[in-house]
């Protein structure tokens, strides 16, 4: 019997707060990347962070991160308008994508108001950086989550 039989007067977000779903979870399946040129801006995203190549989806270019989280490139000829992606990477991963960002000369940043260029932050007690991709995106690599502490 599911939630909507058992509580046919109680949204699903209340029924959620009283506790009565067990069996589910949520989990960021994917998200679309608006970009002017696919091939272009996977192969950046996959090279910085040392991903397995692209695969396609139907007008998709799709990258798949480790934890089976995907970002599914789809060009556009609009307005682009600038995204953040974050991604928390261990410390060997870090040191090769920091690698790949400086051999690329890209700029980059401790924070993402980009106020203070050519530096990385140290933010509860990981090390972290801000960079932009092709299209104005705002990429972030992490080794710690924020709030972790230290």
């Amino acid at each position: 019997m599911g939630w909507d039989s058992q509580y046919p007067a109680v949204g699903l977000f209340a029924a959620r707060t009283l506790g009565t779903i067990t069996e589910v979870s949520v989990e960021l399946n994917h998200t679309i990347v608006s970009c002017r040129d696919q091939q272009r801006s996977a192969a950046f995203l996959t090279g910085i962070l040392g991903l397995r190549p692209a695969t396609r989806f139907g007008h998709f270019l799709v990258v798949e991160a480790d934890n089976g989280v995907s970002l599914d490139f789809a060009e556009t000829t609009g307005k682009i308008t600038s995204q953040h992606y974050a991604f928390l990477v261990g410390e060997e991963e870090f040191d090769a994508a920091f690698g790949r960002i400086r051999d690329q000369d890209l700029p980059y940043w401790a924070d993402p108001g980009r106020t203070q260029p050519g530096v990385i932050n140290h933010r509860d007690g990981g090390r972290g950086v801000y960079f932009e991709d092709p299209d104005g995106h705002l990429l972030e690599i992490i080794t710690r989550p924020y709030g972790s502490g230290s």
